[in-house]
This record gives structure tokens, C-alpha cells and sequence, in this order.
């Protein structure tokens, strides 16, 4: 990830490692130009406001790390950005945290249709393929009016691949296939991609299955409930007309089902549980690609699901369903090329529903949303963002209650260049968040809905960013206050605040990045174990990342690199509402080496071979639940592992 002159950090966090892996067919004397220099406006494209001020803070994952995290899970996805931490080990339980806020309390969509349907707390919400995403935006803190409603502590906009990604220019048919092998645990990855396009049309058919055992941890003790077993696959039709009325539709299913843990996010010592799980999200999308005056407009219609049937419980045979109807009405204003004005309205019906032999339990909110973003330049150092919308919720409870709460929200961004090399930027967000859906597992008939109030946060950045020659640095500060936060039929407030810092550098055959990340969460102002503020924070304390490659030119332009997750003791004092035990989370660093290979003869072949912690180190990713216990077995992270990977592309 890299910066531009004018020092935006999203720059940096979306293309340092544009070199890792080449994503579509090339001849060896094209990937020196293609695949070994950082291309930021390749990375950037797939963001109509990249470079605008909201984007300030932003991280953008490169095409080529999603590319490596292909037969991979989130975690890969967003190793090597320090402020975006991923715990659970495993894909149903991941966790993911942006400076320090668990995902839940972020506007999370794919390819424009909402996600976030909670359902257990021990298990993720968010569990995606990386295999079928071509585009990931994460907006820490501040997101603009646009990205979507109750953006409590920011967005994470995601998009999945299309056929013209896949199918190279100048022909109609392509695809590629990939075999991946973890003798960790004896895991086969395997998936598959078709594509065409002709006249217009476009189709793309991708399947994946990941078979497995449970891993081993760097003791050498076997995981229990760690096995994979997961397919997922992807359909997507698309029509774009010779004057760029584009249509698409498409619809994803994942499936993951094998015995876990009886809570699949705590390590051994509990009994095993079958754990089936389901996500499908359908999604249909009208836009004008060519679009540059008043009339640019956008819609979006589609469903989300979340299914569980977990029996955590001995005679409860608990399932839970939770799902997501949501659209999105916008028009685009294009007032000059560098000004603009988005406009819309945008809504969702989202509905968490518990069920087993004795009971069923459902809580329903329904929104409407209002909004208006303007981005602008009124200067040649300046660009400034600043939007509004009004949220209208209903919420029917438990017991059959019915509530309504409305509320304004508000955002500014600005970047200002004070020399062609160091840029100063900071924004400001004050967002209505409404009241969430709560943990279907833990739905009460008997809650009083009377004194339960919506949620409202304000977030805050300031940063700098600094580019000399290949070289660029930069960090900020962050805080992130949320008021009315819920818990059960119940408030407390949570906050988050700290520091990320960054640097890169490119040479002519390779870059390094590094970053670094220092968190502190509080409950009603006071820091609290991981107990304490579950689906909101997890206590992170200082975290780096740094991740070097180079390409050998002697060696037919073998790829050889690494890298480093670090993380520092952390030994906070708790002030703890329930007094349990606690204890300090000790630190670790984990080293990771690969080399890449594409033979001169067989351009549209790669094989790469990766040793994941190195040193077989014992321990559990900082973001992982219970790390703070006494007597508490945390999920730990495989022990060293041989990853081979075969890619062939046609």
C-alpha cells in the first residue's frame, strides 16, 4: 500500500504489496512492468471517491493480498495492517477488530448489500471467502454518509469478483484453477473459476471446498475443533449496454460444518459440538458506468442470511436465523471533476430469530435512511468531505413491544497539503447507531424494551502523512466514544483510543512495510477484561506487523520474503464490573517465509511454498477471546506449518 504525493494513507495500506502475486495472465516481460511495482491508481480505480477526504484514513487491501489470501480465510486477508486485528483461529470464530471496535458495530457490506447478522457470540458474523473478493475497504472510525446506516465506528465495504477480472482482454473465456495443501492439520484447499463474456454479457461460476483435521499448536497439542470443513461458491451474471447501463446479479453461499468446541471460540478442554453454520447473500446492482453529469445514478437490492444450528446447550436444540433485506437508492451529482454531491435514501429490515424444541424468540428493526454527502476541492491543497443523514428505526422486542427512534448524524473530513510532500488531515463523525439486533443465543421474552436507548458515537482522527522518493510514512491518533451501547435490554458506554503508525519503501525489485498499532478499551471509563466487552472491543495493547519481499532476477525472477506479527506485553490494570481473575496478555512474535515461483516456460502457472511460524510458537493471537483469564485455554493459532500452493490460469 502506498501514498501519493499528497500523503494519504490509504495509499499506503492498499499497495505495498502489489508485487506479491501476479492476478491475471502475463508473459515474464510483462510482469516486471505489471506485477513489480506499485501501481496505486490500478489499486485505487475500484473506489469512484479514492483520493477524496473520507478516504484519508482509509486502508485498501491490494489486489495482489487478496490474491495471496485466495485459499486463505480474513485473517490473511488483513495480515500486515496492525490496526485491523483478526482472533479466532479459525473462520466461524474470527473475530475481527478496526482499532480495537469488534466488526459488529461497523456498516459491513458486499457488493453493496448489508451484512453484520449476529447471531452467537461465539462464533463470527462476518465470515467471508476471500477467494471470491476482488475489493476491500476499511474506513477506521469515520465513514462517510453514504457508506451506509449506524456507522458506529466505520465501514468495511467489500466487493466480489467479476468476469472481466477473470477473463483476460481481448478473448471471451477464462478461468483458473488452485490447489493448495497445509500439512498442518492435512488441509486440502481447492477451488475452481469459469468466466466469459461476449456482447455484453458476462457470467462467473466459482466453487471452493476446504477439508482438513484439527491442527496442531506450536506445543505440539492437537486443537480441538479446528478441522475444516467448509464449500463455498459464487454465481454472478452481469449485462452492460454499449451506453453503460450496467446490471448484475449475483448470489454467494458458504457452508461450514464439523464438530467444534461447544463454544467454538475457546480452546480446548470443552466438549464437542457439531457446528453447522450457513451465510448466503443475493445481491442485484444497477449503475451507469459512464456516467459524468447530474444524472449518475445507483441502486442496490439484496438479502443476507446467517444460519446456526449449534446445540451449545444439553436439551436445547438451538438454532438461530438472522438475515438482512436491505436497499440503496443514490444519485451521484457531478458538479465538475473535482466536486460532487451523492444523494439517496437507503434501508434495511433485518430480523434475529432463536428457535429450539421449546422456544422461539425473535427481535425485529427496520430502518429508513436519508443522506447527502458533498466532496470538494475549494483550494489546491484542500479537499474537503462533509455529509448528513437522518435515520428513522423501528424495533419490535423480544416481547412484542414495539419502539421507534430516530436521529441526525454528521461527518467532516479535510486533507491539506502543507508541502508537496507532508499532508495534515483529520476527520470528525457524530453517528446515530440505533439499537442492534442482539445475540440471538441469548434472546429473553422477559426483557423491558422501556428504558433501552439508541446508540450514538463519535469518532476522531488526526494524522500526517510524509513521501520522499519511495519512502512514506505516516500514523494518527484515534478515538472512538460510544454512548448507549447495548447489552441485553440494557446501556453502558465503550470506547476505544491510541495510535497507528506506518512506514514503506520501494526498491526496484521488492518493498517492506511496517506498521503498528497501540489500543486501549474502556467500559464506562474504566479498562475491562475481554469479559466485559464482548461484541464491542477486545483489549489489544500494542501490536506490529512488518512484511519484506524481493524478486531475484537470477533465478528467473524467483520471489522470496516474509514476515513478522508482533505483539508487546500487555499489562493493564482492570477496573472490572465482574471481578474475575485476570492477568497480563503476554507478548509473541511470529515469523512467516515463502518464495514464488512462475516458471519462464509456463507463464500462466505459479507454485509457492510458505513456512508459517517458523519457530513454532506456542501462543493465541492478541485478538483471540480469554488471552486475559488465569486457568482459561484460549483458541491458539496452528504450530508450524508447510503450505504449498498451485495456481493454473486459462
Amino acid at each position: 500500500m502506498t501514498v501519493s504525493p499528497i500523503g494519504s494513507r490509504a495509499r499506503l495500506l492498499g499497495s505495498c504489496f502489489a508485487a506479491a502475486l501476479p492476478a491475471t495472465i502475463a508473459t515474464a516481460e510483462d510482469l516486471e512492468d505489471s506485477y513489480y511495482t506499485l501501481d496505486t491508481i490500478t489499486i485505487e480505480q475500484q473506489d469512484e471517491q479514492n483520493g477524496e477526504a473520507d478516504r484519508g484514513a482509509s486502508v485498501y487491501v491490494a489486489d495482489a493480498e487478496l490474491e495471496r489470501a485466495r485459499t486463505g480465510d480474513m485473517k490473511d486477508v488483513f495480515a500486515g495492517i496492525a490496526n485491523v486485528s483478526v482472533g479466532g483461529a479459525i473462520p466461524i470464530a474470527q473475530k475481527i477488530f478496526v482499532n480495537g471496535v469488534d466488526m459488529l458495530n461497523l456498516v459491513v457490506s458486499v457488493d453493496g448489500v448489508l451484512q453484520n447478522n449476529r447471531g452467537f457470540h461465539h462464533v463470527s458474523a462476518n465470515v467471508f471467502d476471500p477467494g471470491f473478493l476482488k475489493f476491500v475497504r476499511v474506513d477506521p472510525g469515520v465513514a462517510a454518509a453514504d457508506t451506509g446506516p449506524n456507522a458506529v465506528a466505520g465501514a468495511v465495504i467489500m466487493e466480489t469478483v467479476d468476469a472481466s477480472d477473470v477473463v483476460a482482454d481481448g478473448e471471451t473465456f477464462g478461468g483458473n484453477v488452485r490447489l493448495n495443501y497445509a500439512d498442518n492439520g492435512k488441509t486440502l484447499n481447492a477451488s475452481t473459476t469459469l468466466a466469459g463474456v461476449a456482447d455484453g454479457f458476462e457470467y462467473l461460476i466459482y466453487g471452493r471446498s476446504v477439508t482438513g483435521d484439527n491442527y496442531e499448536d506450536g506445543s505440539g497439542v492437537e486443537s480441538s475443533g479446528t478441522a475444516a470443513n467448509m464449500q463455498s461458491g459464487l454465481l454472478k451474471l452481469a449485462y452492460e449496454s454499449e451506453t453503460g447501463h450496467r446490471f448484475e446479479l449475483s448470489g454467494q453461499a458458504l457452508r461450514d460444518d464439523e464438530l467444534r468446541n461447544a463454544r467454538a471460540n475457546f480452546g480446548n478442554g470443552w466438549p464437542l459440538v457439531n457446528y453447522d453454520s450457513e451465510r448466503n447473500t443475493y445481491a442485484f446492482n444497477y449503475s451507469q458506468t459512464n456516467a459524468t453529469g447530474m444524472w449518475d445514478p445507483e441502486v442496490v437490492l439484496g438479502y443476507s442470511q446467517s444460519y446456526l444450528h449449534a446445540p451449545v446447550t444439553p436439551g436445547y436444540n438451538s438454532h438461530n436465523d438472522t438475515n438482512t433485506l436491505s436497499g440503496k437508492f443514490q444519485n451521484t451529482f457531478n458538479l465538475s471533476e473535482t466536486n460532487t454531491i451523492v444523494a439517496g435514501l437507503d434501508f434495511y429490515d433485518r430480523t434475529g430469530h432463536y428457535y429450539d424444541d421449546n422456544r422461539s424468540i425473535k427481535e425485529n428493526a427496520k430502518n429508513i435512511g436519508v443522506f447527502a454527502q458533498a466532496r470538494f476541492e475549494p483550494g489546491e491543497r484542500w479537499k474537503i468531505s462533509t455529509g448528513l443523514r437522518a435515520d428513522f428505526q423501528s424495533l419490535k422486542g423480544t416481547d412484542g413491544s414495539k419502539n421507534d427512534y430516530s436521529g441526525l448524524s454528521g461527518n467532516f473530513s479535510a486533507i491539506y497539503d502543507l508541502t508537496d510532500q507532508l499532508a495534515l488531515r483529520g476527520g470528525y463523525s457524530n453517528v446515530f447507531g440505533g439499537v442492534p439486533i442482539e445475540d440471538a443465543y441469548v434472546f429473553d421474552p422477559s426483557w423491558d424494551y422501556a428504558s433501552l436507548s439508541a446508540t450514538r458515537s463519535q469518532n476522531i482522527n488526526l494524522g500526517l502523512d510524509w513521501t520522499s522518493g519511495n519512502f512514506q510514512a505516516g500514523g494518527e491518533v484515534f478515538q472512538t466514544d460510544v454512548k448507549n451501547a447495548r447489552e441485553a435490554a440494557g446501556n453502558f458506554d465503550f470506547a476505544t483510543e491510541g495510535l497507528n503508525l506506518y512506514a514503506s519503501y520501494v526498491w526496484g525489485l521488492g518493498s517492506a512495510r511496517f506498521t503498528y498499532s497501540d489500543t486501549e478499551a474502556t467500559r464506562d471509563g474504566r479498562l475491562m477484561h475481554s469479559g466485559d466487552i464482548v461484541d464491542y472491543g477486545a483489549p489489544l495493547g500494542k501490536i506490529m506487523a512488518f512484511e519484506v519481499m524481493h524478486r531475484i532476477p537470477q533465478a528467473n525472477d524467483l520471489i522470496v520474503g516474509g514476515s513478522l506479527d508482533v505483539a508487546l506485553d500487555y499489562n493493564p490494570t482492570y477496573d472490572s464490573a465482574r471481578p474475575w481473575p485476570t492477568q497480563g496478555l503476554e507478548g509473541y512474535e511470529v515469523l512467516n517465509l515463502f518464495a514464488e515461483y512462475t516458471p519462464p516456460s509456463l507463464p500462466n502457472l505459479t507454485f509457492r511454498g510458505e513456512v508459517l511460524n517458523v519457530f513454532d510458537k506456542d501462543y493465541s493471537d492478541r485478538a483471540s477471546y480469554g488471552g486475559d483469564f488465569p486457568g482459561f485455554t484460549p483458541i491458539k493459532e496452528p504450530g508450524r506449518t508447510l503450505v504449498l500452493t498451485a495456481v493454473a490460469r486459462f
